[in-house]
């Protein structure tokens, strides 16, 4: 019995000294790899971060270039008819618009999908104005009209927009 005792004695503090070891190594793995982690995402977030913000850049640059007032000016040309201005306009849209479809995957979806609306709102708008005057009427008469169509408006389909993106970038820094 005393054998057992005298064994006891010193396997009893060696068990206690070997678990307060594995559990210190583990916390230290674990601190170690915490690290790792939080330096890759680090990482990640400086090379992400102006690439962001590029793409908001692009995105505030598509909704002010098909903001009505931009793309009336942009488009218009001398002698040209209501259907011409109608079909240049539609056509900027696409363009624009297709040119810029990347950036969505650096904004919320959210934020992407008050975009495509602003897109469709603004061809509704011009589509609408277009059916309320003679196809070979004069290109300033359909940009009357929608220009008078959008100050009815509370908000431009291209200012709630953009508005969303700032929003959405006071959130992100």
């Amino acid at each position: 019995m005393s054998e057992v005792l005298e064994i006891l004695k010193y396997t009893i503090p060696a068990l206690i000294v070997l678990i307060a070891t594995v559990l210190i190594i583990k916390q230290m793995v674990k601190n170690d790899q915490n690290k790792r982690n939080y330096e890759i995402v680090s990482k990640n977030q400086q090379i992400i971060t102006p690439v962001r913000l590029q793409a908001y850049e692009r995105l505030t640059l598509l909704l002010e270039r098909l903001s009505p007032e931009s793309l009336i000016m942009r488009v218009s040309k001398p002698n040209m008819t209501a259907k011409q201005l109608q079909s240049e306009l539609l056509s900027t849209i696409r363009s624009e618009f297709d040119h810029n479809v990347s950036q969505q995957i650096y904004v919320t979806p959210q934020v992407w999908e008050v975009i495509k609306n602003s897109r469709a709102k603004l061809t509704q708008l011009i589509n609408s104005a277009t059916s309320r005057v003679k196809p070979d009427s004069p290109a300033l008469a359909l940009s009357k009209l929608i220009l008078e169509d959008l100050m009815v408006q509370e908000k431009s389909p291209t200012s709630l927009a953009l508005e969303a993106l700032k929003n959405e970038i006071k959130l992100l820094y």
